[in-house]
């Protein structure tokens, strides 16, 4: 691979560690192209650069391939140049930017204390390169800091880096040397244990991901420094969500707990607190339009379904025949989230166009069935939900769970009483069930703007 037109192209800018290549570099694809060919290339946006291990031959690979377009720089260079930046920050001022990678760079001078004082914090790290100190973004370490310094008579700054976050994509197994799949003893531990088939896959999922990460070492072997070492990587590196960190977690810690057998374990981890978002809902004309728009008879009844009982997709999906109760006007949910049966409505709408329903197809064992029989698909479901909100132009993002929240929502709005909605829903914690109340319009529609009283 060499590039074009190399001698009229921007200069690359390396510099060169005893462990590291940094590249700076203009946006060029074929560049980049090349970059990824070379073993744990990746992308630092703190830097914003890209990171190349120094092994023998990736300097050599580097400086055929930019030819004359390649700038070594010094390291001493570049640590002056750190050095000018970092005496323009004021004595007992510490600034704090939070990354869009779910973490936050401290700059301050250096001051022995509060470096002491960073290291009580888990997941903390210091990066040479920037001359900083980053911590996990969650508001209990934030408002630590906080009053660190009110405390001490620091000057305390706080902004945030709107710079856009490369995000690495998670490596393909064709890509890992020696990879490996999830061990047969996980999945049978699992399964003894009785666990959702949704908490299964994402658990082999995430350990596989784990495991993979160290593929070069027996799994027994990993210590708890790398197991932090790799909750950074999907910090600052794969940028994972929240839930997803914490499912990582757990994945891990099932292993080594439930099947290595070692004592239960703390990985010294601040879970970061889940972003709070309120939920998508849709009002009562948004649901009867997709409704009206859908005019096959099974996807009709699917979505009536789902609507008019508040279901999770994978309980409607496991809705047999008997567990519709017509005499009692009720929806036997078993085995929900959580290894819980619960009861839900069964509207009067509903079990008419049921019963058409059943007179056409009739199903065998689940309520809703493919094709060939069996469990119909979460996929299929979903794309029949897509296309119908398409033909009636929602420009809200709905999925199946919207219209869980819809029904919890619209029933909030009726007056039905919220210990209800949580029987209804399976909530366990009734401050689950209490987001219904930031959503609903009920009262506010009795309210007027100041601004209408003063125009």
């Amino acid at each position: 691979m060499q590039p074009e037109n190399n001698d009229q192209q921007p200069r690359v800018i390396a510099t060169v560690t005893p462990r590291s290549i940094q590249l700076r570099l203009p946006k060029n694809y074929g560049d980049i192209a090349f970059i990824r060919t070379l073993a744990r290339g990746r992308w630092d946006m703190a830097g914003f650069c890209w990171v190349i291990p120094n092994y023998p031959k990736n300097l050599e690979k580097l400086k055929q391939f930019f030819n004359g377009r390649l700038l070594i720089q010094t390291t001493e260079e570049k640590g002056a140049r750190h050095k000018l930046l970092a005496s323009d920050i004021e004595p007992y001022k510490l600034l704090v930017v939070r990354q869009q990678n779910g973490r936050i760079r401290l700059y301050f001078k250096y001051d022995k204390a509060m470096v002491s004082y960073i290291k009580r914090f888990p997941l903390y790290a210091w990066d040479p390169e920037t001359l900083s100190w980053s911590l996990p973004h969650t508001e209990k370490i934030q408002s630590s800091l906080h009053q660190y310094c009110t405390t001490h008579g620091w000057k305390f700054n706080y902004t945030e880096d709107t710079a856009l976050h490369v995000r690495k994509p998670k490596p393909r197994p064709e890509e890992i040397p020696g990879y490996r799949q999830c061990p047969d003893l996980y999945l049978e531990r699992m399964t003894v244990l009785r666990y959702s088939p949704k908490t299964v896959e994402v658990y082999i999922a995430c350990f596989t991901e784990f495991i993979n990460y160290y593929s070069g070492k027996p799994i027994e072997e990993i210590s708890q420094a790398e197991i932090l070492s790799y909750l950074r990587y999907l910090i600052e590196e794969r940028c994972v969500s929240t839930s997803y960190q914490n499912q990582a977690i757990n994945a891990i810690k099932f292993y080594f707990e439930k099947i290595a057998g070692r004592n239960r374990e703390t990985f010294y981890v601040d879970r970061p607190r889940k972003e709070k978002f309120l939920p998508t809902v849709l009002n009562e004309e948004e649901v009867k339009a997709i409704i009206d728009s859908i005019s096959n008879l099974k996807h009709k009844c699917l979505i009536m379904t789902a609507y008019s009982a508040g279901l999770r997709v994978g309980e409607l999906l496991s809705l047999r025949i008997r567990d519709i109760d017509s005499g009692r006007m009720l929806i036997h949910i078993n085995q929900g989230k959580g290894r819980k049966d619960r009861v839900t409505l069964l509207s009067v709408k509903l079990l008419e166009i049921l019963r058409e329903y059943f007179k056409q197809y009739h199903p065998k064992e689940y309520l809703f069935e493919g094709i060939a029989g069996g469990r119909y698909s979460e996929r299929s479901i979903q794309n029949v939900l897509k296309r119908a909100c398409g033909e009636v132009g929602l420009l809200k993002h709905c999925t199946m769970h919207t219209l869980r929240h819809s029904f919890a929502t619209h029933l909030l709005e009726h007056n039905t009483d919220i210990r209800y909605i949580q029987d209804l829903l399976g909530h366990t914690n009734p401050k689950t069930t209490q987001i219904y109340t930031h959503i609903t319009t009920r009262g506010l529609d009795q309210l007027t703007s100041p601004l209408d009283n003063i125009l």
